[in-house]
């Protein structure tokens, strides 16, 4: 397993597993280092991508993982790989959210993450914003 920042050679199979980004998006993205990949036997099985809330703090857009890569440790892994980054970047503060009714709320809780707020929009569940001290 390792991890480490996207390459043009990825996109292929963020295109397919991404559905929330545009191409252009991406590329700009890979360029930027703000796509983290997550590869097992040397293929990419998972990634975590970020912006920035207010244009000054690291947000965590999406981590996803394949299905049969899920519940063995590489979330924690790859959002620790994160925050070292954003520390050494010299931020002090990262976050992230979560829909109330996806399980990926108590993952974040587990990691250290606290509640700070939510946004409610017509016709979704209830997206929990978290923040993390670093």
């Amino acid at each position: 397993m390792s991890i480490d920042y996207a390459e043009f050679a990825d996109i292929e199979y963020l295109l397919k597993n991404d559905k929330y980004i545009s191409e252009e998006m991406l590329e700009k993205k890979i360029k930027d280092k703000e796509i983290i990949a997550i590869r097992v036997d040397e293929s990419i099985v998972g990634w975590l991508r970020y912006n920035y809330f207010w244009d000054n703090t690291p947000f965590m857009n999406m981590l996803y993982f394949d299905e049969n890569h899920r519940q063995k440790g590489l979330g924690s892994k790859a959002v620790s790989f994160w925050e070292k980054a954003m520390k050494e970047k010299g931020y002090t503060r990262v976050m992230t959210s979560s829909l109330s009714n996806e399980q990926a709320q108590f993952f974040y809780r587990k990691l250290g993450y606290k509640d700070a707020g939510c946004l409610l929009l017509e016709n979704e569940a209830l997206e929990i914003l978290f923040i993390k001290n670093i």
